[in-house]
């Protein structure tokens, strides 16, 4: 069974874009703690499955984000399942989840599965429009979100999702404050050494992801950034 309690960094890997042999071990081979593949738009089973298979080569955990039911693959060390909180469409927080132990409940291995809580601050990203994201107007709004996500649905994390833009540090310390004994992940527009120390310093996990593409050896020195940390 995979523990994600001592994870402070993971990186996250679109399966719709293309990094070369060489970038995908030098991310597989830094440190990171884990690697999460997810995205928003491109998803299919087909390239899930061919990023699946390349990472398979190193040691790193792999976690497969469900976001396409279309795109499950089997083979991953676990399976994150995101409930967006404060989706303004309701079939982005449980219907997907019905329709997918509908089809593959018998298949599941529980011990796998990690539910968590997304709230999604980010109004203009991809994810906020697909799931049309309700804004959340304050701290208090936020801590709220994250006290329902621990508490009243006991989820093991809450994801605080900027998704491509660097989050308000006042926010995050929030939603810290809301998620208890959740483990709460950050990720959103993590583009430097010292923006992955500021936002490590409040949250649990970072998760760096567009940068990636971006320009890979800042991706790489938040790794380093978040060690320093830590000692």
């Amino acid at each position: 069974m995979i523990e994600i309690g001592g994870w402070r960094h993971v990186f996250k890997l679109d399966p719709d874009k293309h990094l070369t042999d060489d970038e995908l071990e030098a991310i597989c081979e830094s440190g990171t703690d884990a690697v999460i593949v997810g995205g928003t738009q491109g998803i299919t089973y087909d390239n899930t499955l061919e990023l699946m298979a390349r990472l398979r080569r190193y040691a790193v955990p792999a976690v497969l984000e469900v976001s396409n039911l279309q795109a499950v693959v089997p083979g991953f060390d676990a399976y994150f399942l995101p409930l967006v909180l404060n989706a303004g469409d309701p079939d982005w927080i449980f219907a997907p989840h019905v329709a997918g132990l509908s089809a593959y409940g018998a298949y599941i291995r529980w011990e796998e599965i990690f539910a968590e809580g997304y709230i999604i601050l980010n109004e203009d990203s991809a994810a906020a429009k697909v799931t049309k994201a309700r804004p959340v107007a304050s701290r208090e709004e936020a801590k709220a979100y994250a006290n329902v996500a621990a508490h009243v649905c006991r989820l093991p994390i809450v994801y605080v999702e900027y998704s491509g833009r660097y989050g308000d540090p006042d926010m995050v310390r929030a939603c810290r404050a809301g998620a208890g004994e959740a483990r709460l992940f950050y990720g959103g527009g993590i583009r430097s050494a010292e923006q992955a120390q500021e936002m490590a310093s409040i949250a649990d996990t970072i998760v760096v992801g567009n940068v990636i593409y971006e320009d890979l050896s800042a991706a790489l020195a938040t790794v380093e950034a978040v060690r320093r940390l830590q000692g």
